[in-house]
């Protein structure tokens, strides 16, 4: 019989992929989302798919949590967040809610039924890098937002029931992730929506003076990763990073992906203060571990990209 994977946040951009990654390697697939930050669409294609159940739900809801993890999943990952920066800056209550007391929720299910849980961080946790190495998983942690204050929150909490209550926990931090089903507005990442201005005919804004780099991850590489390190057992209680392991500025970015005629230019920052300038991934350890690594260039990636949203605008 195939194992049941609980995921949070199934219908958001990554939840979709780490839902179809499960489904292609044999898993039954109980996914939960609130639909605040998620959409129906991106879950679309697994509707009916014998092995995949969805409920909408919150986290924040203990009853609800408690509910998905009856019959004793085999795993948890956990995706569920309030993810936008500015927002948190602006609403704190609301990703301390989700963000913190959710994962404790979800922490509290997978201790009474002794649950794997693969708990999905973020990259935006890491004080400021010297820009001639990489991230690995001892840098020294900044939150610079209430966003990566509660995701810091909640890996501290995970990592005090991994000790407290031996329960086996892996905290996975993806780097900026990009590829379809990814938001095009402000909420969304900086390849789509760059990609999405470029289709459009409109003109690609870049916050700031353009000099802040970004370690690229593609969705599907991502996923890969998130799936291996939950199940991997020599992860239990390690933090495990994934990118690319190399960056690129936000000014040749939007070289890459502008086509002719569309225009560059440059706004003011809507939160200067909670910029990281310069992430670059040191991805060693989740080679080592996992035997991954990334197999989307970003060129390949950004052409699957604007592939799709071609595909989307004129569907």
């Amino acid at each position: 019989m195939s194992e049941t994977v609980v995921v949070t946040g199934a219908a958001g951009f990554i939840g979709r992929w780490v839902v179809n990654e499960l489904l292609d390697r044999g898993y039954i697939v109980r996914g939960i989302d609130n639909l605040s930050n998620g959409a129906n669409r991106n879950i679309k294609p697994f509707r009916d798919h014998d092995r995949f159940e969805f409920r909408e739900g919150d986290v924040r809801d203990e009853q609800i949590v408690s509910d998905l993890f009856e019959n004793d999943p085999n795993a948890c990952i956990h995706l569920a967040a309030e993810i936008d920066v500015q927002e948190s800056l602006e609403d704190p209550q609301a990703h301390f809610e989700t963000n913190v007391v959710g994962t404790k929720n979800v922490l509290e299910a997978c201790r009474r039924t002794d649950t794997r849980l693969g708990l999905v961080g973020t990259c935006m946790v890491y004080d400021v890098a010297d820009s001639d190495e990489g991230i690995d998983e001892e840098h020294p942690v900044k939150p610079a937002s209430p966003y990566a204050g509660s995701k810091l929150a909640a890996e501290n909490l995970a990592e005090s029931y991994y000790h407290g209550y031996d329960l086996p926990v892996v905290t996975l931090r993806p780097f900026n992730t990009y590829g379809p089903y990814q938001k095009t507005g402000m909420a969304g990442g900086v390849v789509s929506i760059f990609t999405n201005r470029d289709i459009a005919g409109e003109p690609l804004k870049i916050f700031g003076d353009g000099t802040q780099s970004r370690d690229l991850l593609y969705a599907t590489d991502c996923a890969r990763f998130i799936v291996e390190g939950t199940f991997c057992d020599d992860a239990i209680g390690e933090v495990l990073n994934a990118g690319t392991g190399s960056d690129i500025s936000i000014n040749d970015l939007a070289e890459l992906i502008a086509t002719e005629g569309t225009e560059i230019t440059h706004v003011e920052h809507h939160h200067p203060q909670s910029e990281v300038q310069t992430l670059r991934c040191d991805p060693s350890k989740a080679g080592e571990m996992l035997d991954w690594e990334p197999e989307v260039s970003l060129e390949e990636g950004v052409d699957r990209l604007r592939t799709w949203l071609r595909e989307e605008r004129f569907d």
